[in-house]
């Protein structure tokens, strides 16, 4: 299984900026994928960003696109999502989710982005 733990999340002002980070512990070997998603009350969960744990490709939202960037470090199993120029439709809780060699997904349990002047 893997772990993930998110941080960094908080109220901003529209034009802010604010730095996500996911620390994955466990089978780590195991992640094919790492992604960052959102939901917000009322809305389904949305893919803003992920990276494919091989080759660094990644992928973004079309909503996020050129504002957000996803970054990870090896060595700490941590991934980065920068958020740049934000606005009150990035409101939602942020959450980072693996999939894994086997299929599986796992979830961390979010962290809250407030994005209000």
């Amino acid at each position: 299984q893997v772990q993930l733990a998110e941080s960094g999340g908080g109220l901003v002002q529209p034009g802010g900026s604010l730095r996500l980070s996911c620390v994955a512990s466990g089978n780590t070997d195991t992640i094919v994928t790492m992604n960052w998603f959102r939901q917000s009350p009322g809305k389904e969960r949305e893919v803003v960003a992920g990276v494919v744990w091989a080759n660094n490709i990644t992928h973004y939202g079309a909503s996020v696109q050129g504002r957000f960037t996803i970054s990870r470090d090896n060595a700490k199993n941590t991934v980065y999502l920068q958020m740049n120029d934000l606005k009150p439709e990035d409101t939602a809780t942020y959450y980072c989710g693996v999939r894994s060699i086997t299929h599986d997904d796992y979830w961390g349990q979010g962290t809250e982005v407030t994005v209000w002047s």
